[in-house]
């Protein structure tokens, strides 16, 4: 049986080569591709795919929220990151989002194919040179909790701290109002704050933001 994959990849060009690649494999069908991470929500959802392909710096939702995102919705669907970033808090986001396998684009056909194998085995693939990367961080002491935020949510905290809606955050961020809200709950579970005023607190205490950094607005 074809272990079925989507892609999902910001530059056209290697999507289409990824997708050239793997369909030459005879073990693996490419199902789809696609250009972001809410597109590969949304196609994950209605193709139900074994697998996404899936790169990390991608416009409007990201690799790492992407992966966390199917976790949530669809946890029969696995994960394997596929990108150009190696640094420690790259491959930790990933992981800790669900992803069950971490591959840079240096892998080959072959190197790709066996990682899709042993994931969907319920086993777990990751790059031989980001391995060590790993039990270092793991072997650190935990970092601050701000540390653990993921670029987009420091981005999402500093523009609840200057007094922005969900709906205004999504216009200057060119994502949805679910997105931010997705991304709100999960920075308020890693900094311990119960709502928007503590978040904002928060963020001032640990000069994350300046409380002259905006022009105020409602906590609601």
């Amino acid at each position: 049986m074809s272990i079925r994959v989507l892609v999902a990849d910001d530059q056209r060009v290697v999507r289409e080569g990824l997708a050239l690649v793997l369909g030459l494999l005879p073990d693996v069908e490419v199902v789809g591709t696609v250009a972001d991470g809410v597109e590969a929500v949304a196609m994950a959802e209605r193709l139900r795919p074994d697998i996404v392909l899936m790169d990390l710096r991608m416009p409007r939702c990201d690799g790492v929220e992407a992966t966390r995102l199917l976790r949530e919705r669809q946890p029969e669907v696995r994960v394997v990151v596929l990108t150009t970033y190696s640094d420690d808090r790259s491959v930790l986001d990933a992981l800790r989002a669900g992803a069950r396998g971490y591959l840079t684009k240096e892998a080959g056909g072959d190197e790709i194919s066996a990682a899709l194998r042993r994931v969907l085995d319920d086993g777990a693939a990751i790059d031989p040179a980001v391995q060590h990367r790993v039990l270092n961080a793991l072997a650190r002491p935990e970092p601050p909790p701000w540390e653990r935020l993921t670029p987009r949510e420091a981005e999402v905290l500093g523009l609840v701290a200057e007094g922005l809606s969900n709906k205004e955050i999504a216009h200057r961020l060119y994502i949805s109002e679910g997105t931010v809200k997705s991304h709100l709950n999960h920075l308020l579970a890693k900094i311990d704050a119960r709502d928007r005023a503590q978040a904002i607190a928060y963020a001032y205490r640990n000069g994350l933001a300046s409380p002259f950094g905006g022009d105020g607005g409602s906590l609601a």
